[in-house]
């Protein structure tokens, strides 16, 4: 398996993979809205402001995670991880774990200082974030399960209170992905 930054020639393929993965799990709905989700990410976002890396086998794109800007009041350089796809027959082989600290690791390098993500406590504790509360960070919409609310801090030291609000990226900037 290889992991490397996604390329714009990859935009197809990363869609049909989030679509597909996300269809299989929570129904086509839910794979339509993540598939738009993701090609609204790759098409509208500013280079400086979004991080994209895939896992590949074979010259296919098995696994793909987003990470993107998460702007404060504060002067932070922070990203938010979202979404993340693994394809349904590598599922469970450490592909997005893999796949989750590559980035991580693309985002240090970078002088990110803190990665949030919005999910399952269980899976992302496995990969170093650990579950805050908004009045550690606020969340840029309201969350329906605040207990999802992690952050990582990228030197590993203490994630610090974070004054003032804060602002994502258009593309998750409503409230059905909160």
């Amino acid at each position: 398996m290889d992991l490397s930054p996604y390329k714009n020639s990859d935009e197809v393929e990363i869609y049909e993979l989030f679509t597909k993965v996300f269809s299989d799990s929570e129904g086509k709905s839910e794979g339509a809205q993540i598939g738009n989700l993701v090609l609204n990410m790759m098409k509208g976002t500013e280079q400086k402001d979004i991080f994209g890396f895939v896992a590949t086998e074979q010259a296919q794109i098995i696994g793909c995670v987003f990470f993107t800007r998460l702007s404060f009041d504060s002067p932070i350089e922070a990203f938010i991880l979202s979404p993340v796809a693994v394809h349904t027959s590598h599922q469970g082989q450490g592909v997005g774990q893999k796949l989750i600290k590559y980035g991580i690791g693309q985002l240090r390098e970078k002088g990110v200082n803190l990665v949030f993500t919005y999910g399952d406590p269980a899976f992302y504790s496995r990969v170093g974030f650990q579950c805050i509360t908004e009045e550690v960070a606020k969340a840029p919409l309201e969350l329906t399960r605040p207990e999802g609310w992690l952050c990582q801090a990228l030197d590993g030291g203490e994630i610090n209170s974070i004054s003032g609000s804060s602002c994502c990226v258009s593309a998750l900037n409503k409230p059905d992905y909160w």
